[in-house]
C-alpha cells in the first residue's frame, strides 16, 4: 500500500507475534483490535498498525506500532510523556505544537519527535485540519540515532523534500502487514533510514519560510531534470527563474551543498549510465555532457566518485 485508502475510513491492522492477548483474541475472533489508550480517537479517518504492544527492553529497534490520520477539527493531545520514541509528520493541513516547552508552528513538511518525560500539546487548525503520520518504537540503537538528528526526543525540524519523508512513512506502513516476523524486521529496518532522511533534510531554523522553499524545490527539480543539457550555473538560475546568488542563497539554506556540487553529482550520476549502461568512451560521454575535453570530464568524474572513469568501468566488470 504505497497510499492510505480512504474510503477505508478507519482501520487497524496487527500482527499475531508480540500482540497483546487481548489484540490476539480480537484477531481470531474477526472483530476490530482494540486500540492502545494512547491512541487518539479525535479523528475522521485513519489507517494504522501494531507491531508489538509489548516490547523488551534492547539495544535493537522494536516497532511498536504506527499509521496515518486525519484528525478532526477538535483535535487536541496532551500528554506529559509517552512510553515509547514517537516521530510524527505532517503531510497537509495546519496546527501547533507545544514540545517541551516550546512553540511550534506546524505545517506540511513539519517533522518532530517526543518519548519519556518530553511533555507535548498536539492541535490543529479547525479550519485545515492535519493529516499526519507517526511510527511509535523503542530501542536503546534508536534513541543513539535520535540523539544525532534534528528530531531526538523534544525535536523539530521542517524538511525540504516532504514527499520523500512521506514516502518512507508510506512504506513502513506498506511493510507493517509483511508475513510475520518479516513484519517487524522490516519495519525496524526503516527506521534508522527515516531518522537519517530527516536529518539529511532538515532545514536550519524551525520555522522555514514556505515560498522559499518551494522555490527550492522547484530550483532543485530543475537542475535535476535539465543536469545533461546545463553547462553553467548561471544558465540553471534562469531556467529557475531566480538569479544565481538568490540560487546559492537557497541551496545554503535548505540543503547541505552548493548548486555548483549538486549540478555535477546530477551529471556524474548521468556519467556513469553512459558509460556503463551505453558503453559510451570517456571521449563520448564528456562529448555529451559538454565538456570541454576528456582531461576535465574525468578529472570532475574522480571529485564526485573518488575514482577515475575508468578505474570505476573496472570495478563494475568484477
Amino acid at each position: 500500500m504505497a497510499e492510505i485508502d480512504y474510503g477505508m475510513s478507519i482501520i487497524d491492522s496487527a500482527a499475531s507475534p508480540g500482540t497483546s492477548c487481548g489484540m490476539a483474541r480480537a484477531l481470531a475472533s474477526g472483530s476490530p483490535p482494540k486500540r492502545p489508550a494512547f491512541v487518539s480517537t479525535q479523528v475522521s479517518e485513519a489507517r494504522r498498525y501494531f507491531l508489538d504492544l509489548r516490547p523488551r527492553p534492547t539495544r535493537d529497534i522494536t516497532v511498536v506500532c504506527g499509521g496515518c490520520e486525519r484528525v478532526r477539527a477538535d483535535y487536541r493531545v496532551e500528554r506529559s510523556t509517552f512510553p515509547y520514541y514517537a516521530i510524527e509528520f505532517v503531510a497537509e493541513g495546519e496546527g501547533q505544537l507545544t514540545l517541551g516547552g516550546r512553540e511550534f508552528r506546524l505545517r506540511p513538511g513539519a517533522v518532530f519527535a517526543y518519548g519519556p518525560r518530553v511533555p507535548h500539546l498536539i492541535r490543529t487548525e479547525p479550519a485545515r485540519p492535519m493529516l499526519k503520520y507517526y511510527v511509535d518504537f523503542v530501542g536503546l540503537r534508536a534513541r543513539q540515532l535520535m540523539d544525532r538528528s534534528p528530531v531526538g526526543p523534544g525535536g523539530f525540524a521542517q524538511v525540504s523534500a516532504p514527499g520523500e519523508i512521506r514516502a518512507l512513512f508510506d512504506l513502513v506502513q506498506a511493510n507493517s502487514i509483511a508475513e510475520p516476523p518479516f513484519a517487524a524486521a522490516l519495519c525496524a529496518a526503516l527506521i534508522p533510514v527515516l531518522i537519517h532522511k530527516i536529518s539529511e533534510q532538515a532545514v536550519a531554523g524551525s520555522d522555514a519560510n514556505p515560498r522559499a522553499l518551494a522555490t527550492f524545490q522547484r530550483a532543485k527539480r530543475y537542475l535535476e531534470e535539465h543536469a545533461d543539457s546545463l553547462k553553467t550555473l548561471e544558465q540553471a538560475a534562469r531556467g529557475c527563474g531566480v538569479n544565481l546568488s538568490y540560487l546559492c542563497r537557497l541551496f545554503q539554506r535548505f540543503d547541505r551543498q552548493t548548486p555548483y556540487r549538486f549540478l555535477l553529482r546530477m551529471k556524474m550520476n548521468r556519467a556513469a549510465q553512459l558509460l556503463l549502461d551505453d558503453g559510451l568512451l570517456v571521449k563520448e560521454a564528456a562529448a555529451a555532457l559538454d565538456f570541454p575535453d576528456a582531461f576535465t570530464f574525468s578529472r570532475t568524474f574522480k571529485l564526485i566518485f573518488g575514482l577515475s572513469p575508468a578505474a570505476f568501468l573496472q570495478q563494475s566488470q568484477r
